[in-house]
């Protein structure tokens, strides 16, 4: 046992003292490592900080959220031309809805309007999402109210004049004033702010920061959101406890009904699952990760060969070395291990190097990008490790053999 820690620490030893002496070739050798290294950890750690920074504004809802609209959130099997061809889902649909549907806890009507200019005296703020939405939705997405109120159910329904802001757009239109009770304009129109929502930070698609809410029937008097007119939805949250699966066959019949559709016609509509959009978003970002692994593959080839052609061109600088210690008595397995370990020992280094860059970046993203967070966790340090020590390995063993089985007497007389 001790000869072999007396063997490991000589070609340990031996191995620092070939990269001291070469480094320029050390330096273009970690130079391919480090780029693959980092690439594959960059990606691996951009992926986990979107998919956390997405989990974490999808927290505070309900999984069970259902969206009746024409389209669906997901792949779908019908045809393009014939969900072009489904009518909108209008406000008749959720009253229908929100009357005849059992295990409802919460419903809205929202419309999707798309961006508004927003005016306040003399600040204009234009590209606002403003989104047209009855009372419900404040239950069904957990918004926190930060200043004021967030308009009632009689609000909604009579389609009052009011708004409620998100916190950035707030704080870009009326700097330190206080917002609540000041009228602005939007849609051309006057509306009187009566709460701003707390802060949310970024997320999947427009954060709430920059939103503003006004009633869906506030927007229905002048914007038409009939079948013909602008998309609209019913979001439903059931009632806890309920079984999701039959409360969604229950709601498809009763809406089939309501839209007069034979047995044998396919639904005009499609019932979209938050849970659904849930998975349909990890497969997403399960096939980030995979594009990263074989973009960032590429660059980990390359390094390996770097790292395999300056071994191989270390062996033949060095076969008169290599016999003189052969014929001093070195075994072929310290041979061997010298060259290895000197090919592990560049790619650790390098592969450390891309992990410390990868570090610093996420370091400075985080202090520059603000509302959302980047994430280098242990496993993706672990793995980055575990690459860079594996392609020293593979990358070395070749010139490493070839090394240690050459014949002391031939290789002292090829150096010479």
């Amino acid at each position: 046992m001790l000869v072999y820690l007396r063997v490991f620490k000589e070609s340990f030893s031996f191995a620092l003292n070939a990269l001291r002496n070469n480094k320029l070739r050390t330096f273009l050798s970690l130079l391919g490592v480090t780029v693959g290294i980092f690439s594959i950890i960059a990606v691996l750690a951009a992926v986990d900080s979107l998919d956390r920074n997405i989990k974490e504004n999808l927290s505070g809802l309900d999984k069970n959220t259902i969206y009746l609209t024409k389209f669906s959130f997901g792949p779908s099997e019908v045809p393009r031309w014939k969900r072009d061809n489904f009518p909108q889902v209008d406000h008749d649909d959720y009253e229908f809805i929100r009357r005849n549907v059992p295990d409802i806890e919460e419903a809205a009507y929202v419309i999707f309007g798309g961006s508004e200019t927003v005016r306040y005296q003399a600040e204009t703020i234009s590209n606002v999402n403003v989104t047209p939405v009855s009372h419900g939705i404040y239950a069904i997405d957990d918004l926190k109210i930060e200043n004021g109120r967030f308009y009632s159910e009689l609000e909604s329904d009579t389609g009052a004049p009011v708004v409620v802001l998100g916190t950035n757009l707030a704080e870009n239109l009326f700097d330190d004033l206080n917002p609540i009770g000041k009228v602005i304009r939007i849609f051309g129109r006057k509306l009187t702010v009566i709460g701003v929502l707390k802060k949310y930070g970024a997320g999947m698609g427009d954060s709430p920061d920059d939103k503003a809410f006004v009633p869906a029937n506030f927007v229905r008097r002048f914007r038409n959101g009939g079948v013909d007119g602008l998309p609209g939805a019913v979001v439903i949250k059931p009632e806890k406890g309920v079984d999701v699966g039959a409360f969604e066959q229950v709601l498809k019949q009763k809406f089939r009904a309501y839209r007069g559709l034979k047995a044998d016609e396919d639904d005009d509509f499609f019932v979209n699952k938050l849970s659904g959009l849930v998975t349909f978003i990890d497969a997403i970002i399960s096939g980030l990760n995979a594009v990263g692994w074989v973009i960032s593959a590429f660059s980990l080839l390359v390094g390996g060969f770097g790292i395999a052609n300056i071994m191989f061109v270390s062996v033949k600088e060095r076969t008169n070395l290599i016999g003189i210690q052969k014929s001093l008595g070195a075994k072929n397995r310290f041979i061997l291990f010298q060259f290895l370990f000197e090919a592990v020992i560049l790619a650790v280094v390098g592969g450390l190097v891309g992990l410390f860059l990868v570090w610093g970046i996420a370091m400075i993203m985080n202090n520059v990008v603000e509302d959302f967070t980047f994430v280098l966790s242990f496993w993706n340090m672990f793995i980055g490790f575990g690459l860079s020590t594996l392609i020293g390995l593979i990358s070395g063993v070749i010139p490493a053999i070839s090394a240690s089985k050459l014949d002391p007497v031939e290789a002292i007389r090829t150096g010479m």
